[in-house]
């Protein structure tokens, strides 16, 4: 049941920021006229910043390292955006799919492999291990005793 309340919980942030990211690409590509690539590439940090940050603290519960935990999620992304570059490429020019389910295809894709990644390589050892603010209180009164 706890892996299962996890997946809910990833899917639910997930499609929060998969809105942060189209939102802010709208701002950037339509009302400022940005390059795309400009637009996308800070919609999607934008979008990756928001989902980490969440899933860290309230899916996953880890009390890893912040900033090697974030190099590990930057890893997966150096390696899942050209790729599905490339496989958006192939599903339109190449197989003649529509952009939209091209791209809905990705975030599937994106949504089940980054789960993965992050659950049993980014924050597989650390599951449940961020304290809650109780348990700090209580753990402190223990040790000013």
């Amino acid at each position: 049941m706890k892996e299962f309340v996890r997946v809910v919980k990833f899917v639910l942030f997930s499609i929060s920021a998969g809105l942060i990211e189209i939102g802010s690409f709208a701002l950037f590509n339509e009302l400022l006229h940005w390059p795309y690539w400009l637009s996308y590439m800070i919609a999607l940090i934008l979008s990756v910043l928001w989902n980490f940050t969440l899933n860290r603290k309230f899916t996953f519960k880890s009390a890893a390292n912040i900033p090697v935990a974030m190099l590990k999620v930057a890893a997966y992304y150096a390696v899942f955006t050209p790729l599905t570059s490339w496989l958006e490429h192939v599903y339109t020019m190449q197989w003649g799919w529509n952009e939209y389910l091209a791209t809905g295809v990705n975030m599937v894709l994106n949504l089940i492999t980054e789960f993965l990644y992050q659950r049993f390589f980014v924050f597989g050892n650390s599951l449940d291990t961020q304290q809650s603010g109780e348990s700090k209180a209580e753990e402190q009164k223990g040790e000013e005793a």
